[in-house]
């Protein structure tokens, strides 16, 4: 069984570690804010000038002046400061964020990454995400492992424009768990009942297998 969404956002918000600063994507990665223990000591940046994000606002609790990157509506917590979208990209570009959070249209096998438009559709920003990729120290990405067409989205090579090459330290499907390890994509955790066959059949990508694999629980 392949693991839920929220599965998938908790085992993304095991990549949190106490002390660093992180940045979060739009959509499924704003969610891990949810799994981040009020206890560890872990800072949120968003790109357009906000350092302290707090929990993903529940509905009906939203204010609409207090937005991230992406227009999406956010919580700040107690201490958290404002500033320019120039001191934020300063802090971007300087190597300060230990990790960033982003989804993905598409990944390639060495760990190309495509996230910010389709040609010919209308593209409202690409916000930060170009910045990001090539100054946090790691990438993460979580995605859907099929688009909504039924195609592979993790590739031998992107077919979309490309955000950042070999950029991609871990990706996170509702199959499993790849880290790009010396250039080449490996399998390093698998869903409860998904066979490493059921994932090869949805995977263009060429992939080796961790010796020591392991297996997410579902549903739990």
């Amino acid at each position: 069984m392949p693991l839920s969404k929220e599965e998938q956002i908790k085992r993304v918000a095991e990549e949190v570690k106490p002390g660093f600063y992180v940045n979060l994507g739009i959509g499924m990665p704003t969610l891990v804010a949810n799994y981040i223990s009020p206890e560890m000591d872990v800072i949120l940046q968003s790109e357009n000038g906000l350092l302290g994000l707090g929990h993903f606002p529940k509905a009906g609790t939203e204010d609409a002046d207090l937005i991230n990157a992406g227009k999406q509506t956010v919580t700040a917590l107690a201490g958290a400061s404002y500033f320019s979208s120039a001191d934020s990209f300063g802090m971007i570009r300087g190597g300060h964020v230990d990790l960033t959070i982003l989804g993905a249209m598409e990944v390639s096998g060495e760990g190309d990454l495509a996230n910010w438009m389709i040609p010919g559709k209308m593209v409202k920003g690409m916000g930060g995400a170009m910045d990001l990729v090539a100054s946090a120290k790691r990438v993460v990405v979580v995605m859907e492992h099929i688009s909504k067409e039924g195609n592979p989205k993790l590739l031998k090579k992107c077919s979309l424009p490309l955000t950042g090459v070999k950029c991609v330290h871990l990706i996170v499907t509702e199959l499993g768990v790849f880290e790009i390890q010396n250039g080449k994509l490996v399998l390093t955790e698998r869903a409860e009942d998904v066979s490493v066959v059921d994932i090869r059949s949805k995977t263009e990508a060429e992939f080796l297998v961790s010796n020591t694999l392991k297996t997410i629980k579902v549903g739990n």
